[in-house]
């Protein structure tokens, strides 16, 4: 997929004003010179998420979202990145590149699309036809209504009805093939993929089908379920089934309710729970867990009480716990032996199964109850070995009070602190109060001038062609050099177009809160700093190359430099004269 230019980002967000797109969808309040609000990805009392028309940026003090215009349709909107963009785009009446638009349609990936549409629309008059599957959906509750919402079909008996409906020619079969809807014996001839199952369309963030689920009527036909191959479109690890659902059914999603099968998912919808999505046959990825908690803030996992289910739920966990930022919560929900969530809400109702959700463990305790299962914590013994277990875990949450929170229980539990062995970043952050910009501590040059550059990206077009502080030997001079560099190759970016360049680095968590820093002063005074700042640096630079060879010198007299060198050592010490 084409890569939109950078240089159309940049100006695409120019031209967008950040307060607009938020103040339409969440209220928003003057304050000084930002807006604020109560955060919409987090519920709270007290308003802490804040827009800045200078920086163009959003920033929450609770939850940590932040990020430019486009992040926040992806997030609010939960639009897909391009999507995101096109609506901007639209906004600025600015046309996306005719090729990244031509090369991010390409030709095999709209066919893709349409074959998987085609089989959508085949498996949907089978089952209008097929007093069987009718029958089974029949006797499992769901009626019309929910069958044409999640576009439920039918795969009919036999070798060949989806191949010789929509299987023309040879490009067409190698394009079925493609779109995982056939297989091949070991002859080399293709069939059918799927036989003699209700079919489950699985959809992408915008709707579209990109492969499908099928189902057996009787259990001893097994397998159970049969999902899609991976394909061009499809990756199991990354989809949810039912989220296209969950999308369009509420307009705020306050929780997602993480079940096996598909069944499940459209049980629960049956009965008026309408935030049910299903892994794909799979474990619950990092990608799950990151789509999971950018769709809602509280995610109840439902698993079997068996031991493979308690197994399911630990990776879950692990999945789950890098991405535990403040004001998110994770629960597991443990099934009694032999039921589903499609026969507890049969039997139970919405009532039954909410009051469940209600006593779901929440991902504090089901951690170190996991954790210390065979751990006897009446010795110190197994206070050391649940210690032990438990710091790498907790090193994985993020900074902020839930992650406080936890090495506190840590400590309650075992009377051992957890070792924080989380990589630190280059770049020191500082706390600030819940929905309020604090002045920053005390820094150090490279902090200073990072905090000015990210608020002002423009400062770095001031500096002089040619920058020696990047051999510097000092923490954070990496950093501060990459974010000069980005800025010279991106003139017109802004703060969040800044930030968005280190999403997912171990770097960006420190960066946005050095974006969100109110500095005292002017525009004037944040330029002679930060043009003070790396002046020190410069100095510093020279300073730094002046005793590598003076420890030469001193190791092996005058003799130890050639030519060159002392002209330098000579040079270097006249610029650092003129500068006193």
């Amino acid at each position: 997929m084409a890569r939109i230019p950078d240089a159309f980002i940049d100006d695409l967000l120019a031209r967008t004003d950040i307060v607009e797109v938020v103040g339409a969808r969440v209220p928003l309040k003057r304050q000084g010179k930002e807006y604020a609000a109560c955060c919409p990805f987090h519920d709270e009392r007290s308003p802490s998420f804040t827009v800045s028309p200078v920086k163009q940026f959003y920033h929450c003090f609770g939850c940590g979202a932040h990020g430019s215009a486009i992040s926040f349709l992806m997030n609010y909107d939960r639009m897909e990145f391009l999507d995101a963009v096109e609506e901007l785009a639209r906004r600025a009446n600015m046309e996306i590149p005719r090729e990244t638009v031509q090369r991010n349609q390409d030709g095999e990936t709209r066919e893709l699309y349409a074959a998987l549409d085609a089989a959508d629309r085949f498996f949907r008059r089978q089952l209008a036809g097929s007093d069987k599957a009718r029958a089974y959906l029949d006797r499992r509750g769901v009626d019309e209504a929910i069958r044409t919402q999640f576009g439920i079909g039918y795969a009919p008996d036999g070798f060949s009805a989806l191949k010789d409906a929509l299987g023309s020619d040879q490009r067409r079969l190698g394009l079925l093939e493609r779109a995982g809807l056939l297989s091949k014996n070991d002859r080399g001839h293709s069939y059918d993929k799927f036989r003699d199952r209700v079919m489950f369309p699985i959809a992408d963030r915008r709707g579209r089908t990109i492969a499908f689920g099928g189902r057996v009527m009787d259990k001893q036909d097994g397998p159970k379920y049969l999902n899609s191959p991976e394909t061009a479109l499809f990756h199991k690890g990354r989809e949810l089934y039912g989220l296209w659902q969950v999308r369009q059914a509420n307009q705020k999603i306050a929780r997602l309710i993480v079940v096996e099968g598909y069944m499940d998912v459209v049980a629960l919808f049956q009965h008026g729970i309408a935030q049910a999505v299903a892994t794909l046959g799979t474990a619950t990825t990092p990608d799950h867990a990151e789509l999971l908690f950018r769709n809602a803030p509280d995610v109840f996992f439902c698993f079997d009480g068996d031991a493979a289910g308690r197994r399911a739920a630990v990776r879950a966990m692990e999945s789950v716990l890098p991405r535990m930022r403040d004001g998110r919560q994770a629960f597991f929900l443990f099934l009694p032996e032999g039921e589903d969530p499609d026969s507890l809400v049969r039997a139970e109702g919405a009532e039954g199964f909410d009051a469940r959700l209600r006593e779901a463990v929440p991902l504090s305790r089901f951690l170190f109850d996991s954790l210390g299962a065979d751990v006897n914590l009446g010795t110190l013994d197994g206070k050391a070995r649940l210690a032990e277990r438990a710091q790498p875990m907790l090193a994985q949450i993020p900074d902020g009070a839930f992650a406080d929170l936890m090495r506190q229980r840590l400590t309650e539990l075992t009377g051992v602190g957890a070792r924080a062995s989380a990589p630190q970043t280059h770049v020191p952050t500082h706390r600030v109060r819940r929905g309020h910009a604090v002045p920053a501590p005390k820094r150090s040059l490279v902090r200073t001038a990072i905090t000015l550059l990210l608020q002002r990206p423009a400062l770095a077009l001031e500096l002089p062609g040619e920058q020696r502080f990047p051999v510097l030997r000092q923490p954070g001079i990496a950093l501060l050099a990459e974010l000069v560099e980005v800025v010279r190759a991106r003139p017109g970016i802004a703060t969040g177009a800044l930030l968005e360049h280190f999403e997912g680095r171990d770097e960006a968590e420190a960066l946005q809160k050095l974006a969100a820093v109110s500095l005292p002063g002017d525009e004037a005074s944040w330029r002679e700093e930060f043009l003070g700042a790396m002046s020190q640096l410069d100095r510093q630079t020279l300073q730094q190359r002046v005793d590598e060879l003076q420890a030469q010198l001193g190791a092996g007299g005058f003799a130890a430099l050639g030519d060159a060198e002392k002209t330098e050592l000579r040079e270097l010490q006249h610029a650092l004269s003129a500068r006193r």
